[in-house]
């Protein structure tokens, strides 16, 4: 049935019940905009006051400092067929070595063992023939017998090696040819650096903080914000040795030689910092 074929009565509750989904259709729809309206408004608010401006900046420190220790290392090896005497050997020159380090005024504490190495020895069987269909299998076994295709122990090296530390580097030059005297095969790898570097690595730190807040005043001014707090703060640090290049000897180099004249230097103690600043 249609709305105009209705009678007069059931046609006002038509009316009165159609105003009122009406009514209510608005309510809801203002409801729903007033609902989003301040949700914005505290998502606008938030961002606008947590959007400060922050800033990386690096910032770097340097000192320079002689050193005062010299380190290197030492290798004894022996070679020989039996593993006992080659051993026995090692230890006598390992021995010798230490008691002349001793004797020079070199402390226990700074005779350090690195490794002790024991090494076969082997001899390789020579390549056999290739094997060719007309041979019998008796006649390639005589051709390559079985203890020529084996690899068998004919000897030993054994290794024994040291790092010494010089607290005294004016004496690192004769050491070095001293320990060759004494019987080591090998010496080299001589560093100097700086035994107890947190003090000057302090310096160097206050000095790469310094240098940061310095680059951050001076950007707030070509910015023009003014610098607010610090937020973050990373450091790094680089402790580099001085390596003394150009010295190894072997057993054979032994001789009256001089001890080499050996120059220090100086060592850097660098620190960078990355610091990031709020500007306001």
């Amino acid at each position: 049935m249609l709305y105009q074929d209705l009678p007069a009565g059931p046609k006002r509750m038509v009316q009165r019940w159609g105003v009122a989904l009406i009514v209510l259709l608005n309510v809801l729809v203002v409801a729903l905009i007033a609902s989003y309206g301040v949700a914005a408004w505290k998502d606008f608010e938030a961002v606008d006051a947590g959007d400060e401006l922050r800033i990386p900046i690096s910032g770097e420190g340097k000192v320079s400092a002689k050193p005062d220790v010299a380190r290197f290392y030492v290798s004894i090896v022996s070679r020989g067929q039996g593993l006992q005497p080659t051993q026995e050997e090692n230890s006598q020159k390992s021995n010798t070595i230490v008691a002349y380090l001793k004797g020079e005024g070199v402390a226990d504490a700074d005779i350090r063992s690195t490794g002790y190495f024991i090494y076969p020895q082997y001899r390789y069987p020579a390549p056999c023939p290739p094997y060719l269909s007309s041979y019998t299998p008796e006649e390639y076994a005589r051709i390559c017998p079985v203890e020529r295709q084996v690899q068998t122990i004919i000897g030993y090296e054994v290794r024994s090696s040291y790092e010494v530390t010089a607290r005294d580097i004016g004496k690192a030059g004769a050491l070095l040819s001293g320990v060759v005297g004494a019987g080591a095969n090998e010496v080299g790898n001589l560093v100097f650096t700086i035994d107890k570097p947190d003090a000057l690595a302090a310096e160097a730190r206050a000095k790469a903080i310094a240098n940061a807040r310095e680059k951050a005043e001076a950007l707030a001014d070509e910015l023009d914000k003014r610098m607010g707090r610090l937020v973050s703060f990373t450091e790094g640090g680089y402790y580099p040795p001085v390596y003394f290049e150009g010295y190894g000897k072997g057993g054979d180099a032994v001789g009256s030689a001089a001890p080499p004249s050996i120059q220090p230097g100086e060592n850097e103690i660098r620190i960078t910092v990355s610091a990031v600043y709020e500007f306001e």
